[in-house]
């Protein structure tokens, strides 16, 4: 029996939790009212028809403006949103990097899971600002990991501010993986941050290539801060949910495009 009586109420109930919690699961949910989940699931879904909360691998975290947004997630909720696209994406991204390549990684769960798949390399120099990132490369015990230092975010476990940047300023790499907030034609790479942006400018400055990493869920959507326009990325490695449209404006942009199917 649903103990809060309606569906509109048990909705409502749901956003409310949302707004006290980082993320809502499905099965706590089933629970807490006393429906199935597939009552929940179908909750989610009209809530995220809506723009009300965006759907998770089994829930939901709080939902942002759809075009804009200001709000900087927790890496704990990120690394649940899109989960198939990033290990789809994280895979492909790291079929571009040759062994004896020095490259960078940005912060971000999409980076992450190029950094869970570099078992077939032997030599590589990776540089990076992200504390999850470099714990999972020591987990290779072959690689010269350079972790950068500075401020530490808590938010995105990552190192940013003028130490961070002065570091950076000391190496040069063949490829930097870029993760993006929001990517927009018009507007460009943004960030809710502006020390992320800061950083990420260096780091794009040091690069002989920059390879932009996303889920389409990042399209068509601007940030506070602003990175970089379009035409100061080399690849863009995304999801098939990027429409055909603008497949062919991102090629007509001179910019490699590679396309993945999440499974």
């Amino acid at each position: 029996m649903d103990v809060y009586g309606s569906t509109k109420g048990r909705r409502s109930m749901i956003l409310q939790k949302l707004k006290s919690n980082s993320s809502v699961s499905v099965s706590e949910l089933s629970r807490e009212f006393g429906v199935s989940e597939v009552t929940i699931r179908k909750d989610l879904n009209i809530l995220y028809e809506r723009n009300l909360v965006i759907r998770t691998h089994g829930g939901a975290i709080l939902g942002s403006n759809p075009v804009t947004t200001y709000e900087d997630v927790h890496i704990n909720s990120k690394r649940l949103i899109h989960y198939r696209e990033k290990k789809a994406i994280g895979k492909a991204a790291a079929a571009l990097i040759n062994d004896g390549d020095t490259i960078m990684l940005d912060s971000g769960t999409t980076t992450l899971e190029i950094a869970r798949n570099l078992h077939k390399f032997q030599h590589l120099t990776i540089i990076t600002n992200a504390i999850n990132v470099a714990v999972e490369l020591l987990t290779y015990k072959r690689f010269n990991v350079i972790l950068i230092g500075g401020n530490l975010r808590e938010t995105s476990q990552s190192t940013v501010g003028p130490v961070s940047e002065s570091v950076l300023k000391m190496f040069y790499c063949d490829k930097l993986f870029l993760g993006v907030d929001s990517f927009n034609l018009e507007s460009g790479l943004s960030t809710p941050n502006i020390e992320e942006a800061n950083i990420n400018q260096v780091m794009m400055s040091r690069a002989k290539e920059v390879i932009a990493v996303f889920d389409s869920s990042k399209i068509n959507k601007r940030a506070l801060a602003f990175i970089a326009p379009i035409d100061k990325i080399d690849t863009i490695v995304t999801d098939d949910g990027m429409s055909m449209k603008l497949r062919t404006q991102v090629k007509s942009s001179n910019i490699n495009l590679v396309v993945v199917s999440a499974q």
